[in-house]
């Protein structure tokens, strides 16, 4: 019976898988690897991305024509010889990238097979206004279904799909376990450890926190500050003279990039979580998911869907974007006050295993597809 539930659910997934590592690549791995998801569907998979280090990404390389023009071919063929009943693609919003995701959507309409995307950025209003992008949205739009990560992110889109088309899924931290976490040892720090992970990117807050670090140095006040992540934007170079200039060397440290179990080491022995992203693509990011999840406190700004991840002065402090000052006066509370510290903390982790671990994305996503599905009869 379970093979033939499976073959009349047939999905072709067009996801992003790393490298490089970032919440679009981290979740469609997720997906691929879920039992669930692959226990209750026919599912086959496909590789979007086309850029295979951070380096590449944005920048319009010959090997990557190649790695597209074989995508277009696996698609075709799976469209041929799979025959989903169901597509399922992480669309990408605006630029380039959306205009190569147009000729998959395109090959797929051809087809006659059902889309449903899965935004894991948004971009859309942005480029909108502008009269061939404006023509591309209405055809990629019709007639489809869209999963968003939060109910904040609808804006982006509303010019184009209506709000009965559209489902909320929040992601989670990638692995099936939530992580042991004693909170009582975020406290134990000499002095207490601040922690930023994710790419060393300018617009994820890099220098805005670097900032907030001097400030507090100022203010003479005892910290740590860690920053955990592979190059990007931020070269090692600029980094280090950034840091120089603020007079701060004592007090910062670049771990480099870190996975797994050397990651949840990082996130186990900090004391506060900082994430000062003015990134204009942010969603909804999964390193605020793992802070949670281990149980720390989380600095962050109202960008994307964050507002569904941390509840300002509950789990967290959420600040104005590029405000080092703000930035630096919540550190300071959280830094002087460690009942506050470890309060944050167990709300936050009570706050993650109530909304946000992989139990609770399997149920939606699944109940969020067989909807698709049936629509797609």
């Amino acid at each position: 019976m379970q093979k033939n539930i499976k073959k009349n659910n047939r999905i072709l997934f067009i996801v992003h898988f790393p490298p490089p590592v970032h919440g679009s690549s981290l979740m469609g791995l997720q997906i691929k690897e879920n039992r669930r998801i692959n226990e209750t569907y026919d599912c086959h998979y496909i590789n979007l991305g086309t850029s295979k280090t951070l380096d590449e990404i944005g920048k319009n390389l010959l090997i990557k024509q190649f790695r597209y023009i074989d995508i277009i071919f696996k698609v075709i063929r799976s469209l041929i010889f799979f025959r989903p009943n169901l597509c399922y693609l992480a669309l990408t919003a605006e630029g380039s990238a959306f205009y190569k995701d147009t000729l998959l959507i395109s090959i797929v309409k051809l087809f006659r097979v059902k889309l449903v995307y899965h935004f894991q950025n948004k971009g859309v209003r942005n480029s909108q206004d502008n009269f061939l992008d404006n023509l591309l949205y209405r055809f990629v739009f019709k007639n489809i279904n869209v999963i968003l990560l939060s109910s904040h992110l609808y804006p982006d889109i509303q010019k184009y799909i209506k709000c009965d088309f559209v489902y909320y899924c929040p992601n989670c931290p990638s692995g099936t376990q939530s992580l042991d976490t004693n909170i009582d040892l975020h406290i134990i720090n000499s002095k207490p450890k601040i922690l930023f992970l994710g790419n060393m990117i300018e617009t994820k807050g890099v220098y805005i926190l670097l900032d907030a670090c001097k400030i507090l140095k100022q203010k003479k006040i005892d910290f740590h500050c860690v920053f955990v992540g592979a190059w990007s934007d931020i070269t090692e170079k600029q980094f280090v003279a950034k840091v120089a200039a603020n007079e701060i060397v004592n007090d910062v440290y670049y771990a480099g990039r870190k996975l797994g179990d050397e990651k949840n080491d990082f996130l186990h022995k900090a004391d506060i979580f900082s994430f000062p992203t003015y990134y204009n693509k942010e969603c909804f990011p999964l390193v605020l998911l793992e802070a949670m999840q281990a149980g720390l406190p989380v600095i962050s700004t109202f960008e994307g869907g964050i507002r569904d991840i941390v509840e300002d002065g509950k789990t967290g402090f959420l600040v104005p974007q590029k405000d080092a000052f703000i930035l630096a006066q919540k550190l300071e509370q959280l830094i002087l006050d460690k009942e506050l510290r470890k309060n944050m903390g167990i709300r936050g982790k009570t706050r993650y295993e109530e909304n946000f671990t992989l139990k609770h994305f399997e149920n939606n996503i699944i109940t969020i597809l067989n909807k698709c599905l049936i629509k797609s009869m």
